[in-house]
């Protein structure tokens, strides 16, 4: 290869044209003052990843990095992720086309986005898994400080804190990501592998949640999965809700039960039951929302032959019920509930 073409010289001539390349291979981005803002290196929306457009401070133009999972490189790097399952080789003469240098590359675009959907995901898993790892145990953290102002005790391996993740502020945001600590949450499917990772972001300075647009999102997949906490005994009950703080009040006052929970409602009605699961109760908030997707979720369940029992809240949710009522009177409630739903239930 020419000194000319040499990938060096390719990088820079790709950077010179930044803004055009950021609006070629990755069209649901957007300018956001000196950088080209994106979700990830696959070109979905959102803002973890950035592009720089100009050269500024000695930082080369051309040059990004995804806040999400550290990843960085210059734009033939950012090429390369963006085709996707194709050779150093192939990137290049798909960088030489672009500069106006060679014929497109030999790798059918149908080809390319057929595949996309599959390697998409499975980067946005593997995000989620590294920043799941990334965390350590709750206890002692500030995430076990804002779950027990919540009332809560319930925890689980399933719940991890990290004191710096990356987080964009809003949709106007202009600047590169800020670090705030956040209650990591594994998602898993029914083989209990991690599907994605929900991060709820903190407020150092109070313990409860960060007071930005979003203070809670989620990386990965999680559609038809849960996040689980078990008991430690096996159980054929199995208790299925929509938010984790939620989620984990219902667990609190019955700590003899299996949890999942959905995160939200309209993932709630899409919930995909475990094998060997013979009854399951939907802990729904009290609003309309709650209700269809309880409804969707109990259709299912019953066409594959399980029991359905209903929980609802009765103020808005069930950390309100926990934190007005305390966990003893929430306990009594739910059981009462269950009870009359013509189930036994075992009481301690």
């Amino acid at each position: 290869m020419s000194a000319r073409h040499s990938i060096a010289d390719l990088s820079a001539d790709l950077a010179d044209r930044a803004e055009s390349f950021c609006r070629q291979y990755f069209p649901a981005g957007r300018k956001q003052g000196n950088y080209w803002q994106v979700g990830d290196t696959s070109g979905a929306k959102g803002q973890s990843l950035a592009i720089r457009l100009r050269a500024q401070g000695g930082r080369k133009a051309g040059s990004w990095q995804d806040f999400a999972t550290g990843e960085y490189g210059d734009l033939i790097d950012l090429l390369q992720e963006r085709l996707g399952s194709v050779t150093l080789k192939e990137t290049l003469r798909e960088a030489r086309s672009f500069l106006g240098e060679a014929p497109c590359p030999t790798v059918p675009r149908e080809t390319q986005r057929a595949e996309r959907p599959n390697a998409d995901s499975s980067k946005r898993i593997a995000r989620a898994r590294k920043l799941f790892a990334a965390g350590k145990p709750v206890l002692g953290t500030l995430a076990a400080t804002y779950l027990q102002t919540r009332g809560i005790t319930r925890l689980g391996p399933a719940l991890r804190f990290h004191p710096r993740v990356f987080l964009w502020q809003g949709e106007d945001d202009f600047d590169l990501p800020q670090k705030a600590p956040a209650l990591l949450a594994k998602i898993s499917d029914n083989r209990g592998q991690i599907t994605g990772c929900a991060r709820t972001y903190l407020d150092l300075s109070t313990g409860g949640l960060a007071e930005i647009e979003s203070s809670k999102r989620i990386l990965g997949q999680l559609q038809g999965h849960a996040i689980r906490f078990w008991s430690g005994s096996p159980r054929s009950d199995l208790i299925v809700g929509e938010g984790l703080e939620n989620t984990l009040s219902v667990g609190t006052a019955l700590p003899e039960f299996d949890l999942a929970s959905c995160l939200t409602a309209t993932h709630l009605g899409l919930f995909i039951p475990p094998p060997g699961i013979k009854r399951i109760w939907i802990a729904r908030d009290n609003d309309e929302a709650g209700r269809n997707a309880s409804m969707r979720l109990r259709n299912q369940l019953e066409s594959l032959g399980i029991t359905c029992g209903e929980l609802v809240s009765r103020l808005g949710d069930f950390n309100d019920d926990l934190l007005a009522f305390g966990r003893d009177a929430l306990r009594g409630s739910l059981l009462e509930a269950m009870k009359a739903q013509g189930l036994e239930i075992e009481d301690e």
